[in-house]
C-alpha cells in the first residue's frame, strides 16, 4: 500500500519535508553571498587589525617594546586593569542578583526594572560621562560635598571605574535573564520543600545552572570595561599617568604623531580583545557540549 499511503510527521505530509525547488539557489548566487561576506570581514574586521599590527612594529621590535614600558603606557595599562578588576566583580553582583530577582519572583515595577537595565544601551557612553560630570563635578548637585571632604570623584579613578560600572552593567544581567528565565522555578522551589536554605539554593542549584551563562556575561562586561572610551574620556581630565586609560593613551599619543607608541599600545588592546574572543569561542562551546549532554541524559 505504499502508493496509497504516504508518511506523515506530527500530522504533516512527508512531502512537505523534501527540499523546495523553488528556494533552490543557482551556485553562483551562493557564491557571490560567500565572497560579499568574506570580503566585508577581510574590508573592515582584518584589514584593521593587520593595521595596527604592522604600524606598531613599523620601527621594529624595540620600538614597539619600548613604546610599551613606556611609564605613561603603564600607567595606562595598570589603570585599566584596575578599573576592570573593580567595576566587573560589582556587576557580577548586580547582574546575577537583577536576574535572580526578575526571573524567579513576581513583584509590582518588574517590567520598569528589565528598562533601567537596558538604559546604557540606549544612552550614548559620552552623555553618561557626562551626567556623572553634573553630579559630581566641582560645581555638580552633590561634588562640593566631596571636595569638602576631601574625596575627588571627577578627573580621578573613581569617576572612571562609576562611568564603567555605568556602560558595562547590562552584560552580566542581560546574559543571565533569559537563561534562568527559561530554566523556571520548579529546581529552587524542589530545594526548598527539602529543607535547603536561600544561599544553598543558591549555590548549589542556581549557580551550576548559570555558570556558563555567567561567565559568557563577564567576558562580555570585561571586554567592555577594557575598551571604553567614551564616557571615560569624558570623567578622566585626560591626566597623564593618573587617568588615562589604554584607549585614552592611544589617542593622545595618536595626536602628538606619535604614532609608534599609539599603535604599539593600539596592537596590546586588540590583543586583549582577541584572547577574549577565543575564551568567548572556548565557553559557548563547552555550554553547548553541557547542553547536549543534559539533552542525552
Amino acid at each position: 500500500m505504499a502508493g496509497a499511503t504516504s508518511l506523515h510527521l506530527g500530522g504533516i505530509p512527508a512531502e512537505r519535508f523534501e527540499a523546495n525547488p523553488a528556494t533552490r539557489e543557482p551556485v553562483w548566487v551562493k557564491w557571490a553571498i560567500i565572497i560579499t561576506a568574506l570580503s566585508f570581514f577581510a574590508l573592515f574586521v582584518l584589514m584593521p587589525l593587520i593595521v595596527v599590527f604592522a604600524e606598531g612594529l613599523r620601527k621594529g621590535w624595540d620600538a614597539y617594546l619600548a613604546a610599551l614600558i613606556e611609564p605613561d603606557a603603564l600607567s595606562s595599562v595598570r589603570l585599566t586593569l584596575l578599573v576592570a578588576a573593580v567595576s566587573v566583580p560589582l556587576n557580577i553582583v548586580f547582574g546575577v542578583a537583577a536576574a535572580w530577582c526578575i526571573a524567579k519572583f513576581d513583584f509590582p515595577g518588574k517590567t520598569f526594572l528589565i528598562t533601567l537595565i537596558d538604559l546604557p544601551f540606549s544612552v550614548s557612553p559620552v552623555v553618561a560621562g557626562l551626567i556623572y560630570v553634573l553630579v559630581f563635578g566641582r560645581t555638580g548637585w552633590i561634588g562640593p560635598w566631596f571636595i569638602e571632604h576631601d574625596m575627588k570623584i571627577v578627573f580621578a579613578v573613581p569617576g572612571i571605574i562609576l562611568a564603567t560600572i555605568f556602560v558595562t552593567f547590562p552584560f552580566v544581567a542581560r546574559e543571565l535573564i533569559p537563561l534562568m528565565q527559561a530554566q523556571g522555578r520548579d529546581e529552587e522551589e524542589a530545594a526548598t520543600v527539602l529543607g535547603a536554605s536561600g544561599w544553598q539554593t543558591f549555590w548549589k542549584v542556581t549557580v551550576p545552572n548559570i555558570k556558563w551563562g555567567l561567565i559568557y556575561g563577564v567576558i562580555l562586561c570585561n571586554a567592555r570595561a577594557m575598551g571604553e572610551f567614551g564616557a571615560v574620556s569624558v570623567v578622566s581630565g585626560h591626566i597623564r599617568g593618573e587617568t588615562n586609560t589604554m584607549p585614552l593613551h592611544v589617542e593622545i599619543a595618536y595626536n602628538e604623531y606619535n604614532f609608534a607608541a599609539a599603535f604599539a599600545v593600539a596592537s596590546l588592546l586588540a590583543i586583549l580583545a582577541l584572547l577574549t574572543l577565543v575564551v568567548k569561542t572556548f565557553v559557548e562551546w563547552r555550554a553547548g557540549l553541557a547542553a547536549r549532554e543534559v539533552v542525552e541524559e
